[in-house]
């Protein structure tokens, strides 16, 4: 059967999932909080018990522990233990939506509700795909703090030896009023991959990535690059955070370097983006802010 014909023949199981939900609880402890800010090259020591957390710092809780019996060959749950049994072999991060309504704070005894809002089958460029959207809504202190739909696309094995398919390139935007230029460090990825309890492993085995995924090297989480690209974007708020929309373009690679660039902000709202070595679009963001 062809990939579309697994994906017509899974579509009725698969549409059972939707409206599925299941809730997260995670104790916001202080020791995870400091593990989080040294990852992020801030001091440690700087947190204590009350204090607010970046709004977006609540993606480095809240992690799916699946026991290593259910853990698949690329790291990831087998599927049907946490997210639906889609046919295809490959799942990356592609955007998200995200609306704030208050932070979390050091000690909460807080839980994430997680929950398959929709699965889109699609022919893409590169064959193939469904997208799977998952609506997390994050409480804490009787109260929602945030709302996020993370969209992840699941695509088509690549034949041994092939380079992966990505979308056309586009140049990065020429408009930039700010930038920050980082290095993408394995460390600092490895870090991050602990810290969000993240295994699948083109994210730190490079033959992996090579040989079965069709990627060049060790692949940058997409998750690490919005954060980074927030936190760029934040140094230069014009007031608080009350969402954003970002989608990743293409994919970047550890022991590359990547520029992030912000736009002048425009009312209520910012744009931002990371452009890979090549001056390449990578990921694209906007953030909106309280008046």
């Amino acid at each position: 059967m062809s990939p579309a014909d697994d994906i017509a023949a899974a579509l009725p199981e698969l549409e059972s999932w939707i409206g599925r939900s299941r809730l997260v609880p995670e104790d916001i402890a202080l020791s995870a909080v400091r593990r989080a800010a040294a990852t992020f090259d801030l001091d440690p020591d700087g947190f204590k018990p009350g204090d607010e957390l970046p709004p977006h710092w609540y993606s480095l809780f809240f992690a799916d522990m699946p026991r290593q019996s259910v853990i698949g060959h690329d790291g990831h749950p087998k599927k049907g233990a946490f997210l639906p049994p889609i046919p295809l072999p490959r799942r990356m991060g592609a955007g998200r939506r995200v609306r704030f309504m208050g932070n979390l704070r050091v000690g909460d005894a807080a839980a994430k509700k997680v929950e398959v809002a929709a699965i889109t089958p699609k022919a893409g460029r590169t064959g193939q795909i469904v997208v799977l959207t998952m609506r997390q809504t994050i409480i804490a202190r009787g109260k929602t703090l945030a709302v996020d739909e993370f969209d992840a696309i699941y695509r088509e094995a690549v034949a041994a030896g092939t380079a992966s398919k990505t979308s056309p390139p586009a140049a990065a935007p020429a408009d930039s009023v700010w930038s920050d230029t980082v290095f993408l460090d394995p460390v600092l990825v490895f870090r991050y991959s602990a810290i969000t309890w993240n295994a699948h492993r083109i994210h730190y085995d490079a033959d992996y990535a090579r040989g079965e995924e069709g990627y060049p090297t060790v692949v940058q989480n997409g998750g690490l690059t919005m954060h980074l690209l927030l936190d760029s974007a934040l140094k230069r708020a014009p007031g608080r955070l009350a969402g954003y929309s970002a989608r990743l373009a293409r994919p970047l690679f550890v022991g590359d370097g990547v520029t992030f660039h912000g736009a002048a902000p425009e009312g209520r709202t910012m744009r931002a983006w990371a452009a890979d070595k090549d001056g390449l679009l990578a990921a694209e963001m906007t953030l909106e802010f309280e008046a």
